[in-house]
């Protein structure tokens, strides 16, 4: 028997549009603008992609900068709408997308804590519940009235993935996280996202290290100047991909 669809995105089309030459200033933007000598040629990002992730699936995302990979991962998460199509996930999403967001510089490893876990929906006492746990895993307890400011990117790393991955989501986003930090950190997210796969999370990842994908998904989508290459078993298109 098939597992429930968690993610069924269908014919998203991400049409963004761009200055056709450079304004220096906003001043010149505006000005331009009031003069209607202000022109934009559009691109692609993504054009007519569709696919499903079922639970417990564990999809890497794979292709070259510009392929699209971030933008997809954005349109699932809800932080963009696309031009056309749709992107439907099924339960709670945890996006782990781009580093630091959701925190505050001016604030403390602390008091982020507490911030982040607010913008992902969790009450103080549930933030209270885990906040050892992510202290823990972070291994910033040195670190706790800090400002976020004065972190390493690999520091904001671990704590974020420490936040993300504490509620046990129905649906993982990561987004290159994992390449920031040392070996010993990324092999503790790796044994995380594995605990979470045992569990039937449905992870969907971004990384350049076609072994990361190997090691840890049993699905690829292969996108290619925003369009599917191709969808299915991890091992054999990631296989292709390296000797494309």
């Amino acid at each position: 028997m098939e597992k429930p669809v968690m993610v069924d995105v269908r014919d998203v089309t991400m049409e963004f549009n761009m200055s056709s030459y450079k304004v220096d200033s906003l001043k010149e933007y505006f000005i331009r603008l009031m003069k209607h000598e202000l022109f934009f040629k559009s691109f692609l990002a993504l054009d007519g992609v569709s696919f499903q992730v079922r639970k417990g699936d564990v999809l890497g995302l794979i292709g070259l900068n510009g392929s699209g990979k971030s933008t997809m991962l954005k349109i699932i998460s809800g932080i963009m709408k696309p031009t056309k199509g749709s992107a439907t996930a099924y339960g709670t999403i945890s996006p782990l997308i781009e580093l630091g967001a959701g925190f505050d510089a001016d604030l403390t490893a602390r008091e982020n804590i507490y911030l982040n876990g607010s913008i992902l929906g969790y009450s103080r006492q549930f933030m209270d519940s885990v906040f050892d746990e992510i202290v823990d895993f972070s291994e910033l307890h040195n670190f706790l009235d800090i400002p976020i400011k004065n972190f390493s990117s690999g520091m904001q790393a671990r704590l974020g993935f420490a936040i993300a991955t504490v509620v046990k989501p129905d649906i993982l986003i990561v987004d290159e996280v994992l390449a920031v930090g040392d070996f010993k950190f990324q092999e503790k997210c790796e044994k995380r996202i594995r605990e979470l796969m045992s569990n039937e999370t449905t992870v969907i990842i971004v990384s350049h290290s076609i072994e990361q994908i190997e090691s840890l998904c049993n699905k690829v989508l292969w996108l290619n100047k925003g369009k599917v290459v191709k969808y299915g078993d991890a091992l054999a298109i990631c296989d292709e991909y390296k000797n494309a």
